[in-house]
Order: structure tokens, then sequence, then C-alpha cells
């Protein structure tokens, strides 16, 4: 099976193991990435993609769980594979998750290491062909608010507004965020790119009280975290 040829292999075609819902069972639904339990509620993909591809597909598409929780139901029933049944699924899936965060705050993820971080993107971002920088948002305890897409394309501090790395955690009015960005060629090494754009937020972090935690780039499952190499951070 050429994988890089385009051909994506089916759900019944992955090793049982590596099935989102035979992965649910073993290691427990925190083990699975975002796009995994996505899968896992719109349980068929296309005839171009397995759920997992388009599940992934979908969250870049509308910038992550966020994205999709406030888009309407013609917007979700607009994107290729999803019919109403599918949008019906979705919407519902999120508005429990959502229901359950107003009723048991205390069970949002935290994130205690940069490890924790990366775990939360790594599956979806690790795969992804264009750079994109992404913020965890987090409340005074580090327990996880959002996770929204705010750029996509190579980082240049030229073309990067760092206010609007901001904006949401503004609007979300959270205590601290950690950046995350992926590189596609798989390799996570910080370029000086990468450590210019860090300082830079990392400064306008302090100008707006919100502390910025780390920034951590994504690999082919792989990541390196700027805060432990300190890059970009005062020392």
């Amino acid at each position: 099976m050429d994988l890089e040829a385009g051909y994506h292999p089916t759900i019944k075609e992955l090793p049982r193991s590596e099935r989102p819902r035979e992965r649910l069972v073993n290691y427990g639904v925190g083990a699975l990435s975002s796009a995994e339990l996505l899968a896992i509620i719109l349980r068929t993909g296309t005839r171009e993609e397995n759920v997992i591809r388009m599940a992934q597909r979908l969250l870049v598409a509308f910038g992550g769980l966020a994205g999709l929780a406030r888009a309407n139901v013609s917007e979700l029933a607009s994107a290729k594979g999803l019919g109403l049944a599918k949008v019906a699924q979705i919407k519902a899936a999120l508005e429990l998750g959502r229901r359950m965060v107003l009723e048991s705050p205390e069970e949002r993820p935290q994130v205690r290491s940069p490890a924790d971080a990366a775990n939360l993107v790594m599956s979806e971002m690790s795969l992804l062909e264009q750079e994109h920088l992404r913020v965890i948002l987090l409340d005074t305890k580090n327990r996880v608010l959002a996770t929204p897409t705010i750029y996509i394309g190579s980082l240049n501090t030229s073309l990067i507004r760092i206010g609007e790395v901001f904006r949401e955690a503004i609007r979300a009015n959270c205590a601290a965020l950690i950046v995350l960005h992926n590189h596609p060629s798989g390799d996570p090494t910080p370029s000086p790119e990468d450590i210019a754009v860090t300082k830079q937020i990392v400064e306008a972090g302090k100008l707006v009280d919100i502390q910025v935690l780390d920034h951590v780039i994504i690999g082919r499952q792989r990541f390196v975290s700027l805060k432990e190499r300190g890059l970009g951070f005062p020392g």
C-alpha cells in the first residue's frame, strides 16, 4: 500500500490495535487524539479517505473542535463527506462536551508538562502539510479552555500579527497559554524564525498580562519545547 501516492487504508484495513475504537477500549479515552475521537463519532469516511483522515481534515478546515462547535448546521453539511446525520452526531457530541464542562470545570485536561501539550495535538498536527500555529488556552490551574488555530503558513515575523495570538486568549479571559506549531518536514528542530517569533510572543504576553508558558514545535511523532531549551524565553 503506497500511502505517499494518496492511498489511505480504511479502518478495517488498519491493524486492530491502531483502530480508534479498539484503542479506546484498550488504553482509555484519554489516549485518543481529537481526530480519533471524532472518527469514532463519524464512523465511516469517504471513498477517497478513511474516517481518521476525514476527521483530521474537518478539524483543520474548521479550526479545531472549537471551530466545529461554532459552525452552524449548513456550514458543516457543506463539508465533503458530511450529511445531515453525521452533522447531527457531531453537534450532539460537542454540545454534550460543552454541557459537561459547564457542570464540571475540573474535568478539563490539565497541562503539566510540554509532553502534555504536545499529546493534545500531536496526531493531528504531525500530519499537516502546511505549518499551523495554534495556542492552548489555559485557566489559572493550567486546565485547557480551548486550542484555536491562529495562523496557517510559514512562521515569519513579518507576516504574523502577534496580536492575533492573544485575541482568543483575551476573549476567553485565560490566565496563560502555550504556543504550538508544526514542521511539515517532520523535523521539530527550532529555526531562527521560530526563536524570533517566540521572543515577540513572550514579550507581548507580558503587556497583556497573559503568561506564555512554552512554544512547542510538533514534528513527526516528535516535539521540541523551546522553553526547555531556553530558546526565546528569558533565562
